[in-house]
């Protein structure tokens, strides 16, 4: 769309009567923890969910989705410890919290395995009276016996961080410990680690992220600590943080720290000592690893200077770098093809890792340098699913490696990067009878004529008559690639019931490599908005369903997704889940962490920019006397990553405008909206309540 036409539509919008920021009547709502907020949002939970809960399918819905989520045959999520272990993070019925275990490879190889408890989060809670949500565990190389702790309460991004030690299961006296805050931190030896946090009151971005880093000695208070790099508060993105290399021994080899200057865009610095020098590196790209001597990183633009490629995977000498980080000379190791994309890359003792997507379909490839340049294998492992790197060990070649499809149950397989067959070491049982369904791929054609795939999850029976209750789900940005998962919760609550089940691989996200990402950009958003009309007109023109019976779902990124398509294309659905949502994309960059995002979608304050984020902001675009469907909205008190207010002023302003809506603020739960899997089940069935209700009565 061309500016003139673009500023034509933003006067049309004011025009019909939407509220500039400035006169937006709900600002009020932006108070995160405010009185006045939770009591409107309590009062919304009282009057929504008993029209969901008294329906006489949840009960059913929420059990069978209890059971899926605390079911203890479910497969651990087990990572490499230094000395060669396995941790894991368990949570089930009876550890709703968690329990932080470990256990040894060949224990846990025998099926059975024997776990020792390291920490468990909920007697913690318990004994400290506090909402902890665990938030993981930062060990230090190479045998993982120091661990910095981050806690959450009741699931916001912001942690409470606590030195422990894992052979005494203690927290250290004395040791690490840092109060709440959105720290970023790494160990460079047992007595220093680098922080980046909120030094002083103040010293954050305007998006609310650290950008001032400094290196804290053991013993010492936060007041003492050296500073060694500074970003500035205008910073975009996620704040300054670092990148420590290390050999497969756990030896330091480099300290990397990354400049955020919005969500894509960084500057890069190896540290010397205390002083930081600029890196020669193009502002798109990500430092991925350091093995034998090479720094390896990924491109998401092109580097012309240097012939290089938007998507390459290249690789740096080490000792160049430091002679010369202004004057970098990349070697290239892998270019993907138009569709492929580097999902993941690891590094293990002597082989560099990578996840490559192809159609959006997974396989693995190990490098080895031999001769002064990298060589390629691929790892013998299940076609046509995702697969995905779990952990990589350093003291060896091993890997833990996923692999997963629509409907065949995820399965976990034990690989060595340096050859040998995988050996599969556990299979996730059915949760619901696979046999009756089929997965396809489909592709639609997009308003510019861009081919888009989608993965659509339906009956054998099924017959293609316009008239099956359709779930479509998509998310379309930040690089993030929808890839097929096994169906779990979806299959018993959805499939079984009788709906087909899409997931829809627009741009914006990273299913064909950055250039799927950038193609979906700032002045291009309205690209993967199209896309996933296209895909929602192709499943009714194949007759899978109608606007009807067709519904959508969307989360954080994907939640704004659902909002332009309410307000877009009203007529091609009859319902719309949309989870901890974006809507307010005029004033988006002053709500929460709102600004870090503005590499995605662009700068209110720049007016091309502004014009063409008015052109689809729900909250700017929705209007009385339309055929929006009743939907169905969620959030989380606690997120303070996509602040709950978006969701807020959404329900309210459809309330201004007289339409029928149901909303959920879960008081506690974070981004995810849900604290705990209790919590997380109740979501579920709260949503597929309302899509029954919608789609199939």
């Amino acid at each position: 769309m061309r500016l003139a036409a673009l500023a034509t539509t933003v006067a049309g919008v004011l025009l019909m009567g939407a509220a500039a920021p400035e006169d937006d009547p709900y600002t009020w709502m932006e108070e995160i923890e405010g009185a006045r907020a939770l009591d409107w949002a309590k009062a919304e939970n009282a009057r929504s969910l008993p029209q969901l809960q008294n329906d006489p399918r949840y009960a059913g819905l929420y059990a069978d989705a209890l059971k899926i989520a605390t079911a203890k045959d479910r497969i651990p999520s087990v990572t490499f410890a230094g000395d060669g272990g396995l941790w894991d993070f368990w949570q089930d019925a009876d550890h709703v919290r968690g329990v932080w275990r470990r256990t040894s490879v060949e224990s846990y190889r025998t099926g059975n395995p024997e776990w020792k408890t390291v920490l468990d989060i909920d007697a913690l809670a318990k004994a400290e009276n506090a909402n902890w949500v665990w938030k993981g565990g930062d060990c230090l190389p190479p045998d993982d016996r120091l661990c910095l702790v981050s806690l959450s309460n009741g699931g916001k991004d912001a942690v409470e961080v606590r030195e422990f030690d894992t052979q005494t299961g203690k927290f250290v006296e004395g040791g690490f410990k840092l109060p709440e805050g959105k720290h970023r931190f790494d160990w460079i030896d047992k007595d220093t680690i680098l922080l980046v946090t909120e030094w002083a009151k103040g010293d954050v971005t305007t998006s609310g992220y650290p950008f001032i880093a400094k290196l804290l000695k053991r013993g010492q208070p936060l007041s003492a600590a050296h500073q060694v790099f500074t970003g500035q508060k205008t910073d975009g993105g996620y704040g300054v943080q670092s990148i420590v290399l290390r050999d497969w021994a756990g030896k330091v080899q480099a300290v990397v720290i990354q400049r955020p200057l919005d969500t894509f865009n960084a500057e890069y610095y190896l540290l010397v000592g205390d002083r930081p020098l600029r890196l020669d590196l193009p502002k798109k790209s990500s430092v991925q690893g350091y093995l034998d001597g090479r720094v390896i990183v990924s491109l998401e633009e092109d580097w012309a200077a240097k012939g290089m490629k938007e998507g390459d995977l290249v690789d740096f000498d080490l000792a160049a770098l430091k002679r010369k980080p202004d004057t970098l000379t990349p070697s290239l190791v892998l270019r993907p093809t138009e569709t492929q994309s580097v999902e993941q890359v690891a590094t293990t003792k002597s082989r560099m890792v990578v996840a490559l997507l192809d159609n959006v379909k997974g396989q693995v490839l190990s490098y080895r340098r031999a001769g002064g340049a990298w060589q390629s294998e691929k790892l013998d492992l299940p076609a046509d699913s995702t697969i995905t790197i779990g952990s990589a060990a350093d003291a060896d070649d091993r890997l833990i490696l996923n692999v997963a499809s629509y409907l065949t149950p995820n399965s976990q397989w034990l690989a060595d990067a340096a050859g040998g067959k995988p050996a599969q070491l556990r299979t996730l049982p059915a949760r619901f009878d696979a046999s009756k369904f089929v997965t396809e791929q489909h592709w639609a054609t997009s308003k510019d004529g861009t081919k888009v795939p989608y993965f659509v999850v339906r009956g054998k029976d099924t017959k293609l008559d316009g008239s099956n209750p359709t779930l479509l789900y998509a998310y379309g940005g930040f690089l993030v690639s929808q890839t097929p998962a096994y169906a779990a919760t979806v299959g018993k609550l959805w499939l079984e019931k009788g709906g087909v089940y899409v997931v829809a691989n627009i741009r914006g996200g990273g299913e064909f490599g950055p250039r799927w990402h950038n193609a979906g950009l700032k002045l291009n958003r309205m690209r993967v908005y199209d896309d996933f009309f296209a895909v929602s007109e192709d499943l009714i023109a194949r007759k899978v369903t109608n606007p009807k019976k067709l519904g959508i779902m969307g989360g954080s990124n994907g939640g704004l997704l659902m909002g332009v398509a309410l307000t877009k294309r009203p007529d091609l659905y009859n319902a719309v889940v949309i989870q901890v949502p974006l809507f307010d994309m005029i004033g988006y960059d002053h709500i929460g962490a709102g600004s870090s995002w503005i590499g995605e979608y662009g700068d209110p304050k720049v007016p091309e920019e502004r014009a063409m984020l008015m052109s689809y902001s729900p909250y700017q675009n929705l209007k009385a006397g339309q055929p929006y469907p009743r939907v169905f909205i969620e959030t989380s008190t606690k997120d303070d990553r996509v602040h709950p207010a978006h969701a807020r002023k959404a329900a309210a302003r459809l309330k201004e405008y007289g339409y029928d809506y149901l909303y959920y603020e879960n008081i506690d739960g974070g981004h995810a909206a849900a604290a705990n899997l209790n919590e997380r089940a109740m979501r579920q069935a709260l949503e597929y309540t309302y899509l029954m209700q919608r789609l199939m009565d």
